[in-house]
């Protein structure tokens, strides 16, 4: 059972949610990595990758997907602040079963930027989605997931698998 006395950091002491004052948190260099798993049939796959999608060049679409989901991320997540972004890189690998996004975003500020590079992710897995729905339908998404942070007062962290 949790420690009562704590309570969740976006609940004042009324109950109310509110966003988290960060202005007296020091500035420090924010890095996070996410990674977005799209299962797909193998002929679904080699179209996308060869660029015989019904919209046009995949990859490239899928990548500007992520930098603008990232970019957008305190106008679809309630209560994320504003971050500013010194990079977001967006890396996508075809693999037999579909393909892997993984989603780098960058900030020197006062919060970090794991929702940032999650929602990088999840934004481009669905514009990878919508770019071959028209080649096939049960295209899923699979995972999305944090695999690294680092910066900030909780320091480094890293998924184990």
């Amino acid at each position: 059972m949790a420690d009562e006395t704590v309570r969740p950091t976006h609940v004042d002491a009324s109950g109310a949610v509110h966003m988290v004052a960060v202005g007296a948190k020091p500035e420090t260099a924010r890095r996070a990595v996410a990674r977005a798993r799209v299962r797909m049939l193998p002929e679904t796959v080699a179209a996308a990758r060869s660029g015989d999608g019904p919209k046009g060049d995949v990859g490239a679409t899928v990548r500007l997907a992520g930098i603008m989901g990232a970019k957008r991320t305190p106008e679809v997540i309630p209560l994320c602040h504003h971050v500013a972004l010194s990079g977001v890189t967006v890396a996508l690998s075809w693999v037999d079963e579909g393909a892997e996004i993984v989603v780098t975003a960058e900030a020197f500020d006062r919060t970090g930027v794991e929702m940032e590079a999650m929602t990088g992710a999840t934004v481009a897995a669905l514009a990878l989605y919508d770019m071959v729905k028209g080649l096939e339908r049960g295209v899923a998404i699979t995972e999305v997931a944090l695999l690294e942070k680092s910066g900030g007062r909780t320091g480094a962290w890293r998924r184990g698998e």
